[in-house]
């Protein structure tokens, strides 16, 4: 019977060391994976500042446009109020020309300046929210893999106590101390293998 135990602890500090090594290998992997995604989240998050940079450059250069235009209006230079027109961005004009059938001059309850009109739109501005929400998503994954990496330095420490156990199974004089001891080895060992079963792997290819 004390061979037999004997048995069981050699094969379980096989398993268990090889077992550590694999944890280690997937901790290191998954560290890996994150660095990766934390550098895809920063240029992610580069470009929306670059799109929302310019959506707000865009969005003062028709802030300015339509004050000349207002006060070309206000002093009834046809000719200037012409010009500031034509200047107009494209993305503008639309909700500019909205605003203007509402009548702003004689209706009360027009909207007080065509930026409030749901015609004005910037395609800088919508990138920019795009790309914010793919770096949130992007840095769901980081959490996700740090997570990961985490997990698999747990058990990296579960089975070296694992290994412990078998160890000092072999030490043991009296055989039912080995037996326990070699017990709470074997019972952390596949329960450290089932979890980390469910975990997912990363492969250097």
């Amino acid at each position: 019977m004390s061979d037999r135990t004997e048995v069981v602890a050699t094969v379980l500090l096989s398993l268990a060391a090889v077992a550590t090594a694999w944890s280690g290998y997937q901790a290191t992997r998954w560290n890996g994976e994150q660095t990766k995604a934390a550098s895809r989240t920063n240029a992610i998050r580069i470009e929306a500042a670059r799109a929302q940079g310019l959506a707000e450059a865009q969005q003062e250069v028709d802030v300015a446009t339509y004050i000349q235009w207002v006060d070309a209006y206000v002093r009834e230079e046809a000719e200037l109020t012409e010009f500031y027109f034509r200047r107009f961005r494209a993305e503008f004009k639309p909700a500019f020309n909205a605003w203007l059938a509402t009548k702003p001059l004689t209706n009360r309850s027009a909207p007080l300046t065509p930026f409030v009109m749901p015609q004005y739109t910037l395609a800088a501005e919508e990138q920019a929210a795009q790309l914010d929400a793919d770096a949130e998503v992007s840095s769901a994954q980081v959490r996700r893999n740090i997570q990961r990496a985490s997990n698999y330095v747990l058990g990296v420490v579960l089975f070296s106590v694992a290994l412990f156990f078998a160890g000092m199974s072999t030490r043991l004089g009296d055989l039912r101390l080995r037996r326990i001891t070699l017990g709470v080895g074997c019972t952390l060992f596949a329960g450290t293998v089932i979890w980390l079963a469910t975990q997912p792997i990363s492969i250097a290819i």
